[in-house]
């Protein structure tokens, strides 16, 4: 690792196999917490390249636990976090709205490390064990609609990083690779990230699979449409922009805060998908699960999409889903 973080130090970059090759090692425990938290500070102080992503992405992917779903076709949303919002748990929520207008949706996710509470927090919370058992997780699938995929269980350089992400406590390219990683390889995923830059190096990175991908970032840093301003979209069909008008208007960035606490968040959580949230909170959750079912293909139209998506909150039927996965476990 001295060797590497020499190269690093001297502002030089990793090419694809080198990166591949040191993540490959983080996994088996060849460097210590010290040695891990020098390298992942590099990537705090400039920005990651494609090939360091790519080579990352392939030494997770070459190593995790494998989830075979027969073919089903399946999305994943899933935001990168880091974005230091602290918005409420928006991807999550709108997995159980997309799951209960007809989509199969393989959540992958973590623990909050830069917001409070992440969506695997928030999952525990409600009483979800984690899991990574096929068989299980299978049947959540084909009976809930949706199962969730707790990532340190399905990938060993993630738990062994876990303990130095948190002592950081700040984003880190970690964060960047989640929803690149998810093991059930879905065919379609929605994923938010934290800045232009990284939705447009998502974009060269997707282009290169066979799935149908939506990369969004809403101007102003967040990492989901957040209806706070302008969002853009990028698709396997290129980029475009939805707007807060879109989905019913813009909201305040006060309207979606998602707490100070995991109590609160699962709390505002559970009140969201009964349906007693806000007007401004409903809109949110609806417009990221609406462009989920589009990419998903669910809908062609966006219009039909957001009926789908409220139609799912609305009428109880995204709290089903809740309810009817927990009852698998």
């Amino acid at each position: 690792m001295k060797k590497i973080l020499n190269h690093l130090f001297e502002h030089k970059q990793l090419s694809r196999e080198t990166a591949r090759e040191v993540l490959t090692k983080i996994a088996k425990g060849d460097y210590n917490d010290s040695q891990i938290a020098a390298f992942m500070t590099v990537y705090l102080m400039r920005s990651i390249t494609v090939d360091e992503l790519t080579g990352f992405r392939e030494a997770l992917l070459d190593l995790c636990v494998k989830i075979d779903f027969d073919k089903i076709p399946t999305i994943d949303l899933c935001g990168t976090g880091g974005d230091g919002k602290n918005t409420f748990n928006i991807s999550t929520l709108a997995s159980f709205v997309a799951a209960g207008a007809g989509a199969k949706v393989a959540k992958h996710g973590n623990y909050g490390v830069s917001s409070v509470c992440g969506s695997s927090n928030v999952m525990q919370k409600l009483g979800y064990e984690f899991k990574n058992d096929e068989s299980k997780l299978k049947r959540e699938l084909d009976e809930a609609g949706i199962c969730f995929l707790h990532a340190p269980l399905f990938h060993p350089a993630l738990k062994n990083v876990g303990s130095v992400r948190k002592a950081l406590g700040v984003k880190t390219f970690f964060n960047m690779l989640g929803p690149l990683v998810n093991p059930a390889f879905p065919h379609a995923q929605l994923t938010g990230v934290f800045n232009l830059e990284l939705a447009r190096t998502y974009r060269y990175l997707l282009e290169k699979t066979d799935r149908k991908f939506t990369v969004v970032h809403t101007l102003g840093g967040y990492d989901e449409v957040s209806l706070t301003n302008k969002a853009s979209c990028l698709r396997n069909e290129g980029e475009t922009f939805v707007t807060p008008e879109d989905f019913g208007g813009a909201v305040a960035p006060e309207s979606i805060f998602g707490g100070d606490t995991i109590e609160e968040a699962s709390g505002l959580f559970t009140k969201i998908l009964e349906g007693n949230g806000t007007k401004e909170q409903n809109r949110v959750v609806v417009a990221n699960a609406a462009l989920a079912l589009q990419c998903y293909g669910i809908h062609d139209e966006l219009e039909d999409c957001i009926a789908a998506a409220n139609e799912s909150l609305v009428s109880g039927k995204a709290s089903d889903v809740l309810k009817k996965l927990i009852s698998l476990n």
